[in-house]
């Protein structure tokens, strides 16, 4: 899932150049009441007429065009976030365009594809306006990201979407230009970018597939002589290399500097890839992610550096969608890591999948139960505010790649025949494959220890400390809660801490960070540890 908003800076993650909440799906339920409460006549198509700025463009452009209509000023006065919290005021089209040429201009059918329902039905008032050409189709992961062309905002009064003219509107704005692992802003001293080609994963896709991030070294390892414990860190939903040179490494170099931090290396790890976040899984689809780490990069690394080289002296930790890969490489490479720390990680245990249950038989609908209620996905200040449906349908509006329950097929479905991950759901209805369901089990956390209990057993004893909040956004406390039980029927002794009123953001509030690593410390000098507490 999402990367949190309301943490310390380490945990912020941005798309692009505008904070922002990653996949923080609010629904417009203001708008949803009021279509409810009415049934007007079918209005005509709403348009909006773009333009291609040669400013913007001296070349053809292609992508997916994506307009809002909001009935909020924007908070940054240039652009549009359709994932923040303001999503409750937005309404949003989409539409693809080919071989666009500079200069002339495309008209866009509001009604055609458009989330939480045609533009045109919207009700009468005041709204803004903007338009989005996401050149590299991953609006649903970042909305706005390098390269993609966009126009200002307009202001339109009293506007009725049912009976309004076409809007207006021209690209004439560019996300800056980035490159990943090259191109960054200066970093921490004792820092180091990581960018190693994977030969298993390039052979996997024919072409160099580069692994990056950051490395931090802790004050006085250039002359100590020592070797030190490592901890591997991913980002969740949203992060990138981008997030990680501004805000992630800064912050471990910062409290590394200050005391806060035992001495360790720490490895801060992109997990970004074009279908939204690998997870660092072995998938048909993305590739052997988990077998690169553990057989190429950390081996390359220990060579490199000063690293203890021990499992006691390897830790893994992450949040959200880091935390559920923090949490699967611990169970799936118990041998590698001395300990798992995940916080608040995607469903571990999937008879909770955010809501459904993907263990029961009969199959379940993924948006509805068997009452004809919706799955609630999103909660925000105890507050039901978002459904599963909408959160998939919004998605499916953003684009057909990046969006999280894409990135979840990405990394758990079969391929298809067509050679995209087959869907575990239909977006239309919520209908579940249950072949896609059976294919599914491969990576549910909970099933897997039961499965391999045997060898698994032994392994993970006191080898799980997981953190979530009693209130988290999207109920990954459930899953967990789960994952704790069946633990305790195994017999595998773990740690769960359950956070009391603390959600998917604020869960690190607090010195989260610090008492993870003590506890890391402890695991690789348990003697020294002891010498040391009063």
């Amino acid at each position: 899932m999402q990367s949190p908003s309301v943490l310390p800076s380490v945990l912020k993650f941005t798309k692009s150049s505008v904070l922002k909440l990653n996949h923080w799906y609010i629904a417009p339920l203001v708008f949803a009441v009021s279509l409810l409460a009415q049934t007007p006549a079918a209005p005509a198509p709403l348009m909006f007429r773009v333009t291609l700025s040669p400013q913007a463009d001296k070349q053809y452009a292609s992508g997916r065009m994506i307009v809002v209509l909001s009935s909020k000023p924007p908070g940054n006065g240039d652009m549009y976030a359709p994932q923040s919290p303001d999503a409750a005021f937005m309404w949003l089209a989409a539409q693809e365009v080919r071989h666009w040429q500079p200069g002339s201009r495309v008209d866009i059918d509001a009604d055609a594809l458009a989330f939480p329902a045609p533009l045109s039905q919207a009700p009468a008032g005041d709204y803004y306006a903007m338009a989005l050409l996401d050149v590299d189709h991953n609006a649903a992961y970042q909305f706005a990201s390098s390269g993609d062309l966009y126009s200002k905002i307009v202001q339109l009064k009293a506007f009725d979407p049912a009976k309004a003219p076409p809007v207006e509107l021209t690209l004439t704005e560019r996300v800056p230009l980035e490159n990943p692992g090259v191109a960054g802003p200066t970093l921490p001293r004792n820092a180091d970018r990581l960018d190693f080609v994977s030969p298993v994963l390039s052979k996997f896709w024919g072409r160099d597939i580069h692994m990056r991030g950051v490395v931090l070294m802790p004050p006085g390892y250039a002359t100590s002589g020592i070797r030190y414990p490592t901890v591997y860190w991913t980002h969740g939903f949203g992060g990138n290399m981008w997030s990680i040179e501004h805000k992630i490494a800064p912050r471990y170099a910062e409290l590394l500097s200050t005391g806060k931090l035992p001495p360790m290396i720490y490895v801060l790890l992109d997990e970004s890839c074009p279908a939204g976040t690998h997870e660092f899984a072995d998938s048909v689809n993305n590739g052997p992610w988990g077998t690169a780490l553990t057989k190429e990069l950390i081996p390359h690394l220990e060579k490199r550096y000063r690293m203890t080289g021990v499992s006691r002296g390897r830790f893994v930790t992450g949040h959200s969608s880091g935390g559920w890969a923090a949490l699967w490489l611990g169970v799936t490479y118990p041998d590698v890591f001395g300990g798992t720390w995940p916080t608040a990680p995607d469903p571990s245990d999937f008879r909770n999948f955010t809501g459904p249950n993907l263990r029961a038989r009969p199959v379940q609908n993924f948006y509805r139960k068997a009452d004809d209620s919706p799955w609630m996905l999103v909660r925000v200040g105890g507050k039901e505010v978002e459904s599963v449906e909408q959160f998939a349908r919004q998605e499916r509006v953003l684009g057909e790649y990046g969006g999280q329950m894409t990135s979840f097929e990405w990394v758990f479905s079969p391929r298809g025949e067509d050679g995209r991950p087959q869907q575990l759901f239909d977006r239309d209805t919520g209908a579940i494959d249950p072949v896609v369901e059976d294919a599914w089990e491969k990576y549910d956390i909970a099933q897997m220890i039961r499965a391999h209990a045997g060898v698994l057993k032994p392994k993970l004893q006191d080898h799980i400390h997981l953190y979530v909040g009693t209130a988290d956004t999207f109920h990954l406390d459930e899953s967990a809660r789960l994952l704790e039980q069946t633990l305790k029927e195994l017999g595998i002794r773990a740690e769960f801490t359950f956070i009391e009123g603390r959600t998917h953001s604020d869960l690190y509030e607090g010195g989260l960070i610090e008492r993870i690593a003590r506890e890391m410390e402890a695991v690789a000098h348990p003697a020294a540890t002891t010498r040391r507490q009063p």
